[in-house]
């Protein structure tokens, strides 16, 4: 197996989300760089190629100081199309991608099917980030930090300027050789493609949590009312479980509650609820990130902490709304956020 470490540089419309083609295509890529890496994460191959410009003929200023790159220069370079299939032969079949961070694989799939090549894949496939898998190596798992910081952190030599294409692919390549392969197991998904059915949607178990991505939902009440998202039965043994803390939301993006197994203890139970990057503005469809982790009894209590925060909240607002407790508790029990509903005017 080969790794593929790549890095993008991308240009867009100086007029921003008011640019006519900012909703399909908000950034055009301008630059591929990549590192070809064998199973030993050994260096064995590099590319580095420049992409002339089709759709933003103007560079924004604050982009080219950052690239040290003008419109001069990417007009020497082949377009999109040629480019990306020369990196797709490249890379060869048997190999995963490794990004810093996932905004790369989005933007190489929304350049993709502007230009009518369509996706990387049919469905949601595994890669590795390395900007989570340093944090997980180094820290706390959950911080995100630029890759200046963990070059800095980890004392590697800056021997090429930041912010090109092939440098920072290069840069991400170093770190990735300093972080242990038992790590690797916690891949990413990259979910520009959904899963079409429930059959095909993702459940991964790691060794300290698991994840599952579900297929596309018309609304959040569709899918906290679907019953493999809202269930909190233990993702180790499949034992039904103990509901400690009903599912609550503090901003209406995640829902957590708490579980007990009788086997493996108290389990906090995440929903993130998030919208697809496909969708039009105006959509109320989501899809549904969970995971499932052990916790311990202080967590429990942290936990238990944040949900009388958030009733709390939810109480202070029905002065506001008018909405009623009884509703209030039902919707708790759901795990839907409320909708806000304005008084009545008084006559």
């Amino acid at each position: 197996m080969n790794y593929i470490v790549f890095d993008l540089e991308w240009n867009q419309g100086k007029l921003g989300k008011k640019d006519r083609h900012h909703q399909k295509i908000p950034f055009e890529i301008i630059e591929i760089g990549a590192v070809k890496l064998n199973e030993k994460k050994e260096i064995t191959d590099k590319f580095d190629q420049l992409v002339k410009p089709q759709i933003y003929k103007d560079m924004p200023h604050m982009i080219e100081k950052m690239l040290h790159v003008d419109m001069q220069e990417l007009a020497k370079g082949n377009y999109f199309q040629k480019v990306c299939n020369d990196f797709l032969k490249w890379t060869e079949s048997d190999s995963i991608f490794c990004t810093w961070g996932n905004q790369d694989l989005i933007e190489l799939q929304r350049n993709m099917e502007y230009f009518e090549m369509g996706t990387l894949a049919k469905e949601p496939f595994e890669y590795l980030d390395v900007q989570k898998l340093f944090s997980i190596a180094y820290e706390d798992g959950k911080s995100r930090r630029n890759l200046e910081y963990a070059i800095d952190f980890l004392k590697i030599e800056k021997d090429v300027p930041f912010h090109r294409a092939y440098a920072d692919a290069y840069y991400t390549t170093k770190v990735l050789q300093r972080i242990d392969s038992d790590i690797e197991e916690y891949c990413s998904y990259d979910v520009y493609t959904l899963p079409a059915e429930k059959d095909d949607e993702i459940h991964k178990i790691y060794s300290s949590y698991s994840k599952y991505i579900s297929r596309i939902f018309p609304t959040k009440a569709a899918a906290m009312a679907d019953k493999e998202v809202s269930s909190m039965g233990c993702y180790l043994c499949d034992r039904l479980t103990r509901r400690r803390i009903r599912y609550f939301t503090t901003g209406g993006r995640y829902f957590i509650g708490v579980s007990q197994c009788p086997k493996h203890g108290f389990i906090k139970n995440k929903v993130r609820l998030r919208k697809h990057v496909k969708s039009e503005n105006e959509s109320e469809e989501v899809y549904v990130d969970k995971t499932q982790r052990l916790i311990s009894k202080p967590e429990l209590t942290e936990i238990m902490k944040k949900r009388d925060k958030a009733l709390a909240m939810q109480q202070k607002r029905l002065n506001i709304t008018g909405l009623s407790a009884s509703k209030l508790t039902r919707q708790r029990k759901s795990g839907v956020k409320h909708e806000k509903t304005k008084p009545e005017k008084k006559k």
